[in-house]
């Protein structure tokens, strides 16, 4: 149950035939998913080291896993942050900060709550214009900006 004590399950994942209907099936377990040799709390953790500033080397290593696996843990959540170009916040607050290899980033916060919107890898003009941009004229209309010095 605790993923971060290495543990091996012997886990046979029987295919079986109905009588009745003469249907395949196949055993599963709450453990893991159904054709997946990974537990869910392994990939549960993995999924919260990847919130930490670390490599996916080292969280492979730690998990005994490979790195592919990593990616794919990471991949099969990367839907839930597809972004939404139909809302903004009615205050939108921007600031910029130093981040990988010293370049400054672009950050975007709701005025109200504070809550992150976007973190953009640059602050130039150009790549603000593409990204506002991809938003629908009711969603630019909706918002006021507010300069703020954060």
């Amino acid at each position: 149950a605790n993923a971060s004590h290495p543990a091996t399950i012997r886990l046979a994942k029987q295919r079986v035939r109905c009588r009745d209907c003469s249907r395949w099936s196949m055993a599963q377990s709450e453990l893991a998913s159904k054709y997946c040799s990974i537990s869910n709390a392994s990939k549960l953790k993995i999924l919260s080291a990847l919130t930490e500033d670390r490599s996916m080397t080292s969280i492979a290593r730690e998990n005994n896993v490979s790195i592919n696996t990593v990616q794919r843990v990471l991949g099969n959540c990367s839907h839930r942050f597809i972004d939404s170009y139909e809302y903004l916040p009615a205050h939108l607050a921007f600031d910029e900060f130093k981040g990988v290899d010293r370049q400054l980033h672009f950050i975007c916060l709701d005025g109200d709550n504070h809550q992150v919107v976007q973190i953009l890898r640059t602050r130039y003009k150009k790549t603000l214009l593409k990204y506002f941009g991809r938003f629908s004229p009711q969603a630019r209309a909706n918002f006021r900006t507010v300069t703020m010095d954060l």
